[in-house]
């Protein structure tokens, strides 16, 4: 069958303009006329020659329209001048697991197919990002080009004739214009384990989890929530260390979820919450849609903030193989995040970096070698490993401390706060708001922060005062390069380290999402009821926001 590339004439769609990772939009929004081809081809012209005679990566979360995207993003990189595809089988990949792959296979890049924690299925969300040649998602002035591109597109490029079945692991050759187009569909795990198996030591995990090495096997409840891990989890938890078959749940991806919102939180994980609470396990562990997020909940659900395990994590990382071997560089969190890391990295002489909220803020870090872990406090976690956070990463982070201590989950916590204080953490979601209502209460929020007589004001509830030390618009210039990244979400930070922030998500679908991030640092009272130690300085970010004036609601959709 002759293949013959196809110029088809298109119109640009509004409001194709990536957000912090990527476009996220409605299924029925993707699949209109023309939708998806837009947004792709901006993708690849956005790579300019580069994209002639390179290797991409595709794969994703496998949520409804996945594999229909990826089959059409080949038919569009064969009539683009891509050389080779590698694509994972049935189009399923993890987010972390593309990144593994472009890096191990010195790739353009890759296109990440994935709305990461948002519900799945044909009423609800999908997503596409790209990932730039370091495995990380691609930066500012890259998604602007693609937004620039998608505002005055006029045609795109495909072979409609190309068919290929996906679900089958092989090597397929075209021959297109003269040139040869490889398509290689691959098993979606096979690296990733690989990688795993460098960074830790399996066979010390293994005598840990099968209790060869304490006397008892590890009582692990691994959720995967129908999401893309559900291989990866059967193949380096059950197969690799040991576990028995009901250690993991819910390890089958589907397109809709399974009808479970695969956010790994409180609210969302609520059957993993509720198992381990009322059974006998030592870890308990969620992951997102696409495997980058996690959650992880000690015996009785007792819960590790994000904030605390980057923390912990950071407090014992030569424990690690791969650390030892690299060495320990810096430590790094999103603004929101707690700052509890940084009192680690104090302790511990490292450079620890505050940047905005998006994991391509890590990446030029990275690459130039002054970080090696670094964190977000809406469940990612992640290490220069790759340049994704890593839910799974995270869960072997964690399972090697215990190995390591020899303690339960909430005695390396106990132990952590004594030594550094406690950072009482929480996060408000309020989800699908009217977004100019939201507006305007971001921009009365931040006229009153920012007058000269706000620093110094005192706030106080009950015996709790708190007096303010810096109040901005957080912004950021990057160490590595100077780029800039302007109006990132409103801080207040207090003389005792205490904190309020407030921003609009990016990684919403419809409408606006707000959160309120609350930091409440204690050095000696680390062990009382988190939302009674938080619930002064929640009282005083919602007196300052005026939040539900504005918003109309008077508790939030999730509480974190």
């Amino acid at each position: 069958m002759t293949l013959n590339i196809q110029t088809v004439i298109t119109t640009p769609y509004e409001g194709q303009k990536p957000g912090t990772s990527g476009l996220r939009k409605k299924v029925k929004v993707f699949t209109q006329t023309n939708y998806t081809e837009n947004f792709v081809q901006c993708i690849l012209d956005a790579n300019g020659a580069a994209l002639n005679g390179s290797t991409l990566v595709v794969g994703g979360d496998g949520r409804f329209y996945c594999k229909d995207a990826a089959e059409l993003i080949i038919r569009m990189c064969a009539a683009n001048g891509v050389s080779k595809l590698l694509v994972g089988q049935n189009g399923i990949l993890s987010t972390p697991a593309v990144s593994s792959l472009i890096r191990h296979n010195k790739a353009l890049g890759g296109i990440v197919l994935t709305a990461s924690h948002n519900p799945g299925g044909p009423d609800n969300d999908f997503g596409i990002k790209f990932n730039c040649e370091n495995g990380g998602p691609a930066p500012d002035a890259f998604t602007n080009n693609i937004y620039q591109l998608s505002t005055a597109i006029k045609d795109y490029k495909i072979i409609k004739e190309l068919q290929i079945d996906i679900s089958n692991i092989g090597v397929n050759n075209y021959t297109i214009g003269g040139k040869t187009f490889v398509v290689e569909v691959i098993d979606s795990v096979a690296n990733y384990v690989r990688h795993m198996k460098e960074i830790f030591d399996f066979a010390k995990l293994r005598e840990y989890v099968s209790g060869k090495s304490t006397g008892k096997p590890l009582k692990m409840r691994i959720d995967s929530m129908n999401g893309v891990t559900g291989a990866y989890v059967r193949e380096i938890f059950l197969n690799s260390l040991g576990a028995a078959e009901n250690c993991v749940v819910h390890t089958i991806p589907l397109p809709d979820f399974g009808g479970l919102h695969p956010d790994p939180n409180l609210t969302y994980a609520k059957d993993l919450v509720e198992t381990v609470a009322n059974g006998d396990y030592d870890i308990g562990a969620a992951f997102d849609g696409d495997g980058d997020r996690n959650m992880i909940i000690g015996s009785k659900a007792f819960f590790v903030t994000p904030s605390d395990s980057l923390a912990v994590i950071a407090h014992y990382l030569n424990c690690i193989p791969y650390f030892q071997k690299n060495g320990i560089q810096g430590f790094a969190r999103s603004m929101p995040t707690a700052s509890a890391v940084d009192l680690v990295g104090k302790k511990l002489g490292k450079e620890v970096f505050e940047v905005p909220t998006g994991w391509k803020y890590f990446g030029n870090l990275m690459d130039a070698g002054r970080l090696c872990l670094c964190g977000e406090e809406s469940f990612g976690t992640g290490s220069n490993h790759i340049r994704e956070k890593d839910g799974i990463w995270a869960v072997l982070a964690w399972l090697s401390v215990m190995q390591h201590t020899g303690k339960s989950i909430e005695d390396i916590l106990k132990n952590h706060w004594s030594i550094y204080g406690r950072n009482y953490f929480t996060r408000y979601d309020y989800e699908e708001c009217e977004l100019e209502p939201c507006n305007e209460m971001m921009s009365t929020m931040e006229k009153n922060i920012t007058i000269a007589s706000f620093i110094g004001k005192v706030y106080t509830r009950g015996d709790k005062s708190y007096k303010v030390k810096v109040a901005d618009n957080f912004s950021y210039t990057d160490p590595v390069d100077k780029s800039i990244a302007n109006k990132q979400g409103l801080r207040i930070v207090f003389e005792d380290g205490s904190r309020i922030v407030m921003r609009l998500s990016g990684t919403g679908s419809s409408g606006a999402t707000v959160r309120l991030y609350i930091d409440s640092y204690e050095r000696d009272n680390v062990l009382g009821k988190a939302s009674e130690m938080l619930k002064p300085l929640i009282d005083i970010a919602l007196e300052i926001s005026e939040l539900p004036k504005f918003t109309g609601r008077n508790a939030p959709t999730v509480i974190t």
